[in-house]
């Protein structure tokens, strides 16, 4: 199978780079080139594969289209507190601000969304999300207004599309030059939540939970990273709440 770091420079074309490390990685995945490798690994060759298959790629799809909420209901106020313990518990960082975000005299509302989602809201403002028994997520509202409050990475300039198209976040996207990830002692693990910050850019752009470890992703440069969560522009930020 083709090589994609041998077929093209990342420092002159960074864009076309990550585009084809995309869709080496998701090609890889899917069998597409083990089931007929490309005799011409050329750039216009490898551009042409990358239309063909775009069609295919595996998206983190949860809230690529628009959505609409179920039947809205009060939590109960034991339920409250244990939102509110958890919330604390999962992001610590946070816990100073949770009397801010969730007064304990306030009454929160669940509202189920498709495919089994549920969205904690406080006056018609989504606060936090979770998929089943999955970590309970901040929407994307309270990390801008709290940003210093959870684990973040960095992607470079060349990942930023895909990301807010839906796509499924690959390796190549944080390891690159313009990416970040944490030093060695502080890395994160398979399963933690984390917030995505772009290069140049002021305001995280996705939160979701990690498939690899950061000393993985490091190690490997390779594989999908996050392929559900919640990101700029997607169902869930548009959702309006009545």
């Amino acid at each position: 199978m083709v090589n994609m770091p041998e077929i093209v420079d990342s420092k002159t074309c960074p864009d076309v780079s990550y585009a084809l490390f995309y869709l080496y990685a998701i090609c890889d995945k899917i069998g597409r080139l083990k089931e007929k490798e490309i005799e011409n690994p050329s750039l216009e060759n490898m551009q042409t594969q990358y239309m063909i298959v775009k069609k295919d790629i595996t998206y983190g799809d949860m809230f690529k289209k628009d959505i609409s909420a179920g039947a809205k209901s009060k939590v109960k106020s034991s339920a409250q507190r244990a939102i509110r313990t958890k919330v604390a518990e999962t992001y610590p960082l946070l816990a100073p601000h949770i009397d801010e975000i969730i007064p304990k005299k306030s009454q929160l509302d669940l509202l189920k969304l498709p495919d089994r989602v549920s969205l904690y809201a406080l006056d018609n403002e989504p606060l936090f999300w979770q998929h089943m028994d999955d970590p309970i997520i901040p929407h994307l509202r309270v990390v801008h207004a709290f940003p210093t409050c959870f684990s973040r990475i960095g992607i470079d300039r060349g990942a930023i599309r895909f990301v807010l198209s839906g796509a499924t976040l690959m390796a190549p996207g944080l390891t690159s030059k313009g990416g970040r990830l944490p030093d060695a002692d502080a890395e994160l693990q398979e399963g933690e939540v984390v917030v995505i910050e772009a290069e140049g850019k002021e305001e995280a752009c996705l939160v979701g939970q990690l498939k690899m470890g950061t000393k993985e992703i490091k190690e490997k440069n390779k594989g999908a990273v996050i392929d559900s969560g919640h990101y700029l522009g997607d169902g869930l930020w548009k959702l309006t709440i009545d």
